[in-house]
């Protein structure tokens, strides 16, 4: 689903290439099997044994540790063994933690895997559903076209020490909080000022943002973008002047898996990480739901 405009430089034909590349790749990843597309409930916890929706068995949990009890007619078995359930097991996550648990329905048994998550520091579960329409009638996500005056280079300043600060996210009955490691610096094209965005530090220094911009939510037609995304850099390159540079390519912008389902937990950008600018590059509002 993405339209590019032709180009004729060789420097522009070599980033539209590896950027056609990169969409390719994160199609795929979404549309892998039990993926995000496939989520069809968030449902919490009691502290005694109840039916949830979408799934069988009976569901609880002490505050410690969540538990199943089902019988063998229920279909179930845990995702990682294959074993059936039945009679009562057990599992225990730390916050922020995610297990695919346990799996029923289909041919192959397989038709739904159910997430166990740890949020806020209380447990839920998930429905994962291999037939689930969103996933089933995905063919790509809609994009801007490329941009190569979309891709800047920014000046990362880093915080003598990393700094939480408290965020909401996608589910109102669920905090956040952002390990900001130092800030972006950067201009765009047609402004006149400097802009700042709050940086998290991922694998091997790689830095996220998460940010806000002028297309989010209402935009003309065709045109809109998810309430926030995120763009991702490689780690941060020091020059021979002591800058730590790096490159932040908007194009490669993408949506939190809540743009595409209602049962996310995504993180909402800090305060401050709002552009006042319209960043018409990278994935589009996918309207999904």
């Amino acid at each position: 689903m993405t339209d590019s405009k032709p180009v004729t430089d060789s420097a522009t034909d070599a980033q539209l290439a590896r950027w056609q590349r990169f969409r390719n790749n994160r199609d795929a990843a979404l549309a892998s099997d039990h993926g995000w597309l496939t989520l069809t409930s968030f449902q919490w916890l009691e502290d005694r044994p109840s039916g949830v929706e979408l799934a069988p068995g009976r569901w609880s949990t002490d505050g410690t540790a969540a538990f199943l009890t089902a019988a063998a007619p229920d279909g179930l078995s845990l995702v990682e063994t294959g074993d059936p359930v039945d009679g009562t097991v057990s599992a225990v996550l730390a916050d922020e933690e995610s297990l695919m648990w346990v799996q029923y329905g289909g041919d192959d048994g397989r038709q739904v895997v159910v997430e166990l998550a740890m949020r806020a520091g209380k447990y839920a579960i998930r429905t994962r559903d291999s037939r689930s329409p969103v996933f089933t009638g995905f063919d790509g996500v809609p994009t801007f076209d490329f941009r190569p005056d979309l891709v800047i280079e920014a000046r990362f300043v880093p915080y003598p020490e990393p700094v939480d600060v408290p965020i909401g996210t996608a589910n109102p009955l669920v905090d956040g909080i952002h390990r900001s490691v130092g800030e972006l610096v950067f201009r765009l094209p047609g402004s006149d000022h400097e802009f700042h965005l709050q940086a998290e530090e991922e694998k091997l220094g790689a830095l996220t943002v998460t940010f806000h911009d002028e297309t989010n939510g209402a935009a003309p037609p065709g045109q809109a973008t998810a309430e926030w995304r995120k763009v991702s850099t490689a780690r941060p390159r020091v020059d021979s002047s002591g800058n730590a540079t790096v490159v932040l390519d908007f194009n490669r912008a993408i949506n939190y898996p809540s743009a595409f389902t209602p049962y996310g937990t995504c993180p909402m950008p800090v305060k401050n990480n709002s552009l006042d600018y319209r960043i018409t590059a990278g994935e589009k509002e996918p309207g999904v739901f």
